[in-house]
């Protein structure tokens, strides 16, 4: 069985709604990105990470390790529009496949820079708003 390792910053965590996508993956642990992103939230419902050249933040999130047909059928048909798959270097200098904010969804209404908010729990949390 073909593996994939995938690193997820926002419902998709242990505890977010979206995390049944999970059910059958193993979980690798926590992990941190590369200082290379700017890190979004797309109207307080999701975020997004997108590379940047320079002033970029390293955000921290999880990494599991699952059959990439798990991927293809449980996590990627439930994706927003404004993400797309992409590889994300992490802070140990390996590599994983991650959703990633599409170029052309980063000026639209709603998307707010987080980048300096410590990542997407901290950032609802200071808002108020229970993961």
């Amino acid at each position: 069985m073909d593996l994939v390792r995938m690193f997820v910053n926002g419902q998709g965590m242990r505890g977010g709604e979206f995390n049944d996508a999970f059910a059958d993956a193993t979980f690798v642990g926590e992990f941190d990105t590369a200082a290379r992103y700017r890190f979004f939230s797309v109207r307080d419902t999701f975020p997004g990470l997108h590379p940047v050249a320079s002033g970029g933040r390293s955000v921290p999130g999880e990494v599991y390790e699952l059959p990439y047909l798990m991927l293809a059928d449980n996590l990627l048909p439930r994706e927003p529009a404004e993400l797309e798959l992409g590889i994300v270097e992490l802070a140990d200098g390996t590599g994983s496949l991650t959703m990633r904010m599409r170029t052309e969804a980063l000026d639209l209404p709603g998307v707010v820079d987080i980048s300096d908010a410590g990542g997407w729990r901290s950032y609802l949390a200071g808002r108020g708003v229970p993961f």
